[in-house]
């Protein structure tokens, strides 16, 4: 385990709300121990306020004593319960951004030091997108269904881009909590100047932490 102990960290949890991948039992599992996982190691918890497998996370992340917060794309707890279907009472703090699902996901992550993917379809992939572009460190729980054993074919076959040095993989939930707290202490965020986001400044930097700047030239 690689937390600082004068740091709680934000993980931001993402994957299925709907779909067949939340009817597989060995994904909700999963996403239940990932929680639980969470809360252990004292982290605080993020999600997107939805249901589904970042759901059944929560729940867990719960039981174990984790502060909670989830990021809802409602205008109010009315719009958020009725219009958006989605569950309310078991978070220490829901944000309502108004901004509905594509641009309350760049909040969610934004909000989180690392996030975890979990199963995965399409919005999913959007929250995916996000964190890659950004350099946010990720993990990636494989063998729960939907892109969670795809990312290596959309990264790297189809988007001609690269694994970054920041992402990780397990289906194991503690192994991949070990692995993903230690890519956020490696791998500093990068920083903003000038309205764009550019690499972290550090001393000598090792090779492979350029690999952010090289993928942003590419495009």
């Amino acid at each position: 385990m690689h937390t600082n102990k004068h740091k709680r960290y934000k993980i931001g949890v993402m994957g299925s709300a709907s779909g067949p991948q939340i009817e597989d039992p060995h994904a909700r599992e999963m996403a239940t121990l990932l929680g639980k996982e969470i809360g252990k190691r004292g982290c605080i918890f993020v999600n997107g306020a939805c249901p589904g497998l970042p759901h059944d996370a929560l729940l867990g992340a719960k039981e174990a004593g984790a502060l909670t917060i989830g990021i809802s794309p409602a205008f109010s707890e009315h719009e958020h319960v009725h219009d958006y279907k989605s569950p309310n009472g078991h978070y220490d703090m829901v944000i309502f951004t108004g901004m509905g699902f594509m641009e309350r996901d760049i909040i969610n992550i934004r909000s989180s030091d690392a996030v975890v993917i979990i199963g995965g379809g399409i919005g999913t992939l959007n929250e995916f997108t996000i964190a890659y572009e950004e350099g946010r460190p990720i993990g990636i729980l494989t063998n729960t269904g939907g892109i969670s054993n795809s990312i290596h074919h959309i990264v790297e076959e189809l988007c001609q881009r690269k694994i970054a040095p920041n992402m990780v993989f397990d289906d194991d939930p503690v192994k991949l909590m070990d692995k993903l707290e230690q890519v956020i202490v490696d791998f500093p965020l990068p920083v903003r100047e000038d309205g764009r986001v550019v690499d972290s400044h550090k001393p000598e930097p090792r090779r492979e932490e350029w690999w952010w700047v090289d993928e942003q030239r590419r495009g």
